[in-house]
């Protein structure tokens, strides 16, 4: 099959990276323009382009893929299907409409639950169970195609975002090769979604990662794994921002003290009180420093008993 792979970051290099050990032509790869990043601000390109070059597969980099010029592009590489793995842009119908076989998605949940652009994060953050990877089939709406293929995981207790972002990357390349295989037989399955069904799971912003003391501590828990390894949930020590990467959630102990309140130095970690019960902090990071565990950051900081986070 003539497929156009059309993805950016690591999620989406291992989707490709299952396609080129297939038999399956892929005769172009569109992804982000470079971008600076880090520190430096130094420019870098995405995780798909690295991949295509080391394969020697065409890459495109289109600022705008509304352009009549790129169409044209497109039309000239006759693909037969356009696969899609967390592009970052809409396509606009006269690309939906271009491949015979038509554009496949790669979306990481079990849809219709979780469309948008950060349904791993939320997921994690909403305390769900398990998640998933769907491959749809492609239309105007925002995730709202017709359903092909689904895969499942657990998410665990104290599972982070990175770590369900690894695990569901390798699935969806899995299910992906899978859904290509039927549908070159003419066997691929689709089901419609049910929209009234649908919940959504928006792109992250400055404000979701604050941490409100006032939740409950299984609450503050599933938050601050779900802000791992970007963006990092905080609070305020201080009037320093930090950042808190682990967390366990103990026996809850009937305390009145206020939200916030650090309650013990613990050997292995920082007793804090929430609106309902108390959270463990593990590990941590102040602004301007590296990330490390609670106990070596009580060697050198003064945090002490009655001490009130995020004021």
């Amino acid at each position: 099959m003539r497929i156009v792979f059309m993805g950016t970051p690591d999620f989406a290099a291992a989707s490709l990276k299952a396609l080129i050990e297939t038999q399956h032509q892929i005769v172009g790869v569109v992804t982000q323009p470079d971008k600076p990043k880090g520190r430096g601000k130094q420019v870098q390109p995405p995780p798909v382009k690295v991949l295509a070059l080391e394969n020697s597969l065409p890459v495109y980099q289109p600022v705008s893929i509304k352009t009549d010029e790129f169409l044209e592009q497109l039309k000239l590489l006759q693909p037969q299907c356009i696969v899609v793995v967390a592009y970052g842009k809409i396509l606009p119908r006269e690309i939906l409409h271009l491949p015979p076989l038509g554009c496949v998605n790669v979306h990481a949940s079990l849809l219709p639950y979780y469309r948008g652009a950060a349904p791993i994060h939320w997921a994690v953050i909403n305390g769900e169970k398990e998640t998933g990877v769907t491959t749809m089939y492609m239309d105007e709406g925002m995730d709202t195609g017709d359903m092909i293929l689904k895969g499942t995981i657990p998410i665990g207790p104290d599972d982070t975002v990175g770590m369900i972002h690894d695990r569901l990357a390798a699935q969806g390349a899995k299910l992906l090769v899978e859904t290509l295989g039927l549908m070159g037989q003419g066997k691929a399955p689709r089901q419609s979604q049910n929209h009234t069904s649908a919940t959504y799971a928006p792109m992250l912003r400055k404000e979701h990662e604050p941490i409100d003391w006032q939740g409950q501590a299984k609450d503050i828990h599933n938050h601050v794994r779900g802000m791992d390894p970007w963006p990092g949930a905080f609070t305020t020590w201080e009037g320093q921002v930090l950042k808190i990467w682990k967390t366990g959630v103990p026996a809850p102990l009937m305390l009145s003290a206020c939200p916030g309140t650090v309650l013990e130095l613990q050997t292995g970690g920082i007793l804090v009180q929430t609106g309902y019960g108390q959270i463990l902090i593990k590990e941590l990071q102040l602004q301007g420093s590296k990330r490390m565990e609670a106990s070596r950051f009580l060697r050198g900081k003064q945090i002490t008993p009655g001490t009130v986070l995020g004021q």
